[in-house]
Order: structure tokens, then C-alpha cells, then sequence
């Protein structure tokens, strides 16, 4: 995570959004009482939004945490994809 204040970023704002869009970093944009900014790419925000939606149903969230916790025990079987066939 990187910290910069408002005018470092406007200064950098290029170099600032190729790092977020490119090495995948968040950037905190710091500000006067705490009102600070998080800067993300929209690949980190979509990733974000998927996972509160998945996690936001206790039904969902339950469900996941028990084929973890099935994974995690050794409790599956392996399969191998059936082969595509070409016509």
C-alpha cells in the first residue's frame, strides 16, 4: 500500500495509476481530518464487489465455508475432464 497526500497525487497522477493499474497496488490518498481516499483498479473494485456478493448471503457465505473446510479435510475426488471432440 502506498501513501500520498493530495498534491503529491496530482503532481504523479500518471506514475500513481500505472502502479494501481499495473502492479495491482492500492494507493491511500491521505487528507485533513481523516478523510482519506483509497485508489484501485477496477479489476481490484469488480474483484471487491463479487466477493461482498458472494460473502453477503449468510446462505452463500455458510455454503463456502463448508467446501473449504471439506477441501481443506481431503474430502473430494479428483475427476478428469472428459476430452473435446472434434467434428
Amino acid at each position: 500500500m502506498i501513501a500520498t497526500n493530495y498534491s503529491g497525487l496530482r503532481e504523479n497522477l500518471k506514475a500513481y495509476m500505472d502502479t494501481v493499474s499495473d502492479d495491482y497496488e492500492t494507493v491511500v490518498v491521505t487528507r485533513k481530518e481523516n478523510r482519506n481516499i483509497i485508489m484501485i483498479s477496477e479489476s481490484a473494485y469488480n474483484n471487491m464487489l463479487e466477493n461482498m456478493h458472494l460473502l453477503g448471503c449468510r446462505e452463500n457465505y455458510d455454503w463456502l465455508m463448508e467446501s473449504k473446510a471439506q477441501l481443506e479435510a481431503g474430502c473430494f475426488v479428483r475427476k478428469e475432464l472428459a476430452k473435446e471432440i472434434d467434428e
